[in-house]
């Protein structure tokens, strides 16, 4: 491991994202605060919601913001620079492993996904204000789910990197982002499905659930979720066997 090497790619990443801040911001919050402002703002403001609801959506729409930016970062580059620029072949020439290449766009992935996730609060904050009532009772649990997030985002997207073809970025979205999202109890906690216990038990293998209900779990305990073990130790799983899969078809891309 050459360490010089690593945070020099690093801080390039860095600055490339420093440079696209602002398509970034757009990219990252615009659909989220968009649902925010309708079922947070409009719809409890008409009284089609309760004003307990702004409290409840808050959790999953920063779990949303954290998964759609460490996908987006890692899994759009590894396309690009595999299938189309192979700007991907001079960072191989960089002398340090092939796998720590991969190791660096995870890192990467995760540090703009925690920001993504830490700027929602006070960005629905704004919108949503008065009646947000978070909690954060033990502030070490809620970074710990936070990182656990942030590694998920960044994990899955070096996974769908090294496994999509560039033709198939639509499908990507469609096909596994989208139900991902709309299946992953980020608008609704896991609870409210009891009366659909068929697709109750179904969307446990979605891991976006254990990170919206983790986080809800950390930042609204007053509603109902998961417990916090079992969100904490799933996002765990998933990490290691995401990365595993991702470092392994990283590999295989790079030496081919």
């Amino acid at each position: 491991m050459n360490w010089k090497t690593f945070l020099a790619i690093l801080a390039r990443d860095a600055h490339v994202a420093r440079r696209n801040v602002v398509a970034l911001l757009f990219q990252t919050f615009l659909q989220p605060l968009m649902f925010v402002f309708i079922f947070g703002r409009v719809m409890v403001g008409s009284g089609f919601m309760p004003p307990s609801y702004k409290s409840l959506l808050l959790p999953g729409i920063m779990a949303i913001c954290m998964v759609g930016t460490g996908i987006w970062a890692v899994a759009m580059p590894l396309i690009a620079e595999f299938q189309f620029t192979h700007e991907i072949e001079d960072r191989l020439l960089a002398p340090m492993e092939i796998s720590w290449l991969a190791v660096e766009k995870v890192v990467a992935g995760t540090l703009q996904s925690l920001a993504a996730g830490l700027m929602v609060i006070p960005a629905a904050w704004l919108l949503l204000r008065p009646g947000v009532d978070l909690r954060v009772p033990h502030p070490l649990l809620f970074a710990s789910v936070a990182l656990l997030v942030a590694l998920f985002s960044a994990t899955g997207g070096l996974a769908l990197g090294c496994s999509m073809q560039q033709t198939h970025i639509g499908l990507m979205f469609s096909l596994i982002v989208a139900p991902m999202i709309f299946f992953g109890c980020t608008y609704y906690p896991w609870s409210a499905l009891e009366k659909f216990p068929i697709m109750q038990k179904a969307v446990l293998v979605n891991p976006l659930v254990y990170a919206s209900e983790g986080l809800r779990a950390t930042l609204v305990p007053q509603f109902p979720h998961l417990p916090l073990l079992v969100a904490l130790a799933a996002l765990a799983v998933f990490n290691v066997l995401l990365f595993t899969a991702g470092l392994r078809w990283f590999y295989g891309k790079a030496v081919s």
